[in-house]
């Protein structure tokens, strides 16, 4: 349902320890017609009124008593209920291993929580239309932690057999952090165009949206160290 074509206004809950933070995220969000369907002062409140309210999107915070944001979002996204809701993890600290618990717990982005009000807005739709809110400056802290974490993993690196090699190409430059835009402009394609093989991508490998798919291309080796992607020559020259 939270896919329907005639669906309501843009439902989101907001999870924070801090009152002050959920009643002014809120009342941003308000003003731009988004609804707050619930509120949560911690991560088994947030999985409670996410199954309750079934929102489009969740803006969680990360330190949080009783359960963590991390760990909140790790539970709603392997609930089967909860299918459609993406999470956007909120924080003061910008440290990596923050990002990285973040993404590989399914997370949709990671903001901080100086964000103005309009990239807030701005995050929650770009977020809740199937996009991803990786910074190219993050993207790139996670390719270094990748690549310092080379011993054997408990699951093997999924089969990409399955793409083109327009769609290898595709998923290539999306790893190293392109917007549709950017990559419909490296490509010389139209944005339509490029947001089709994206689809085809995550449907092909089972992916809930792009962050798993920067995951996955690090994970299966097909962005090396330092951001370059295996194959090509000039795919992510810029990182």
């Amino acid at each position: 349902m939270a896919d329907g074509v005639n669906r309501p206004a843009l439902r989101v809950v907001i999870a924070d320890d801090q009152a002050l933070v959920r009643t002014g995220f809120g009342m941003i969000l308000a003003s731009d017609g988004i609804e707050v369907a619930a509120e949560a002062a911690n991560g088994a409140e947030a999985i409670a009124a996410v199954r309750r309210t079934r929102p489009d999107v969740v803006l969680m915070d990360i330190r949080m008593p009783q359960m963590d944001g991390i760990e909140a979002t790790r539970r709603i996204l392997a609930d089967g209920g909860s299918t459609g809701t993406r999470v956007i993890i909120l924080t003061t600290y910008d440290l990596d291993h923050y990002v990285y618990a973040a993404l590989t717990a399914g997370a949709s982005g990671f903001l901080l929580k100086d964000v103005t009000p309009e990239q807030l807005v701005a995050a929650v739709c770009l977020v809740q239309a199937g996009d991803a809110l990786l910074a190219p400056t993050i993207t790139r802290r996670l390719i270094e932690r990748f690549a310092h974490h080379d011993e054997p993993r408990g699951t093997p690196p999924r089969d990409l057999s399955e793409l083109t090699p327009r769609e290898l190409e595709v998923l290539r430059l999306l790893a190293t952090g392109l917007s549709n835009a950017e990559l419909a402009e490296r490509l010389s394609l139209s944005p339509t165009t490029v947001k089709t093989h994206v689809g085809r991508i995550l449907s092909k490998l089972n992916l809930r949206d792009r962050v798993q798919a920067v995951v996955l291309a690090y994970e299966t080796g097909l962005i090396a160290p330092g951001g370059t992607a295996r194959g090509t020559h000039h795919a992510a020259d810029h990182g």
